[in-house]
């Protein structure tokens, strides 16, 4: 991997940079201002010293993301404008900012793929199922990777309880709310309830609080960063929240239930998740034949699945969903995350 660039000669700073990036596993390439567009267009992230900016940008670097400028206290004035002829993103003062630039540079030795896939699922009708299949999804792509379970509704049955994590310690809803800053990719791996490869985002058991925008997008950004497969349990509702939601999501995924008011309440909720992500269904039980599903609601069938013997038992057993990958549910779901992961090539 490329390594990051610092460009300073300021000894105090360096040390404070080196520290930080030394905390976070990474080895940067140092260099002054003058030999700094060797590596300048490579390097996954550059931080330019405020001794080295002026110079720096009289050079004419290409211009590029992840340029951030750094300051060892407080920032003068005249340095946003040499930064902004330098075309950073960013300055930045230590040691204040020093969590937030771990952090990144944290980012920087992950091992998420180059494009994780964010896969969205709601009930076309109440009682559709859609949590399981949420939690399903989740169980077969932590075979292969890592994933996780975002619960972005607040009255559902809570994923964590679904897949026997709700006694596990790690970061909920509740606490995310509460921070601010970026997070990190494998920070938020880490810090959630999880079992194996597969972790959870939800909320403390008795408790449902609304969700704050900031913490949302926050948290959907570094599970991506963080995750192969993110998976995020939908409410039916039009909020503004949940729209943005909908359109962060590759695939929208709609579990419908084959009867006439099922069909019905999926035909009623389809215009409403906009025309952002693709949207598919999942048929769940017996009752009208798929293709009449498909043409009542105007969405192509993904999947089609009968109800599995012994799932309650087996989610009351703490086991969740998908006891056996050659089950119904685990059949279906892997064949979703197959065809959502050629959906991901050809995007």
């Amino acid at each position: 991997m490329t390594p990051p660039l610092f460009v300073t000669s300021d000894e105090t700073l360096l040390d404070e940079l080196l520290r930080l990036a030394a905390a976070a596993g990474a080895t940067p390439e140092v260099a002054e201002a003058g030999t700094a567009l060797r590596s300048w267009t490579a390097a996954p992230l550059v931080l330019v010293g405020a001794d080295a900016a002026e110079e720096t940008a009289r050079l004419g670097p290409h211009r590029r993301a992840g340029v951030h400028v750094v300051s060892w206290g407080p920032v003068p004035h005249e340095l946003f404008r040499t930064a902004l002829a330098l075309g950073a993103e960013s300055v930045t003062e230590l040691p204040r900012s020093d969590t937030w630039l771990t952090e990144t540079l944290t980012d920087l030795g992950d091992d998420a793929p180059a494009r994780s896939l964010v896969v969205g699922v709601v009930g076309g009708s109440g009682g559709a199922g859609a949590t399981t299949f949420a939690c399903a999804l989740g169980q077969v792509a932590a075979r292969t990777g890592h994933a996780v379970v975002v619960d972005c509704d607040p009255l559902g049955p809570g994923v964590d309880r679904v897949l026997g994590l709700e006694s596990h310690d790690g970061f909920r809803w509740d606490a995310l709310c509460q921070t601010t800053g970026r997070l990190s990719g494998r920070a938020l791996r880490e810090a959630l309830p999880r079992r194996g490869r597969l972790g959870v985002l939800s909320w403390y058991s008795g408790t449902a609080g609304s969700l704050q925008a900031f913490a949302v997008r926050e948290a959907l950004s570094a599970a991506r960063r963080g995750h192969d497969v993110v998976v995020v349990d939908l409410p039916r509702s039009t909020a503004p929240l949940v729209e943005e939601v909908v359109a962060r999501c590759d695939l929208v995924v709609v579990v419908v239930q084959p009867t006439v008011a099922g069909v019905a309440s999926t035909a009623r909720l389809v215009p409403r998740l906009g025309t952002g992500p693709q949207l598919r269904l999942v048929v769940r039980g017996s009752g009208l034949d798929p293709r009449a599903v498909a043409r009542a609601t105007g969405v192509p069938v993904l999947a089609e699945m009968s109800d599995q013997r012994g799932l309650a038992e087996a989610i009351d057993l703490g086991l969740g969903p998908v006891r056996s990958p050659r089950g119904r549910l685990g059949r279906a779901a892997a064949d979703v995350l197959a065809q959502v992961s050629v959906m991901g090539r050809a995007a």
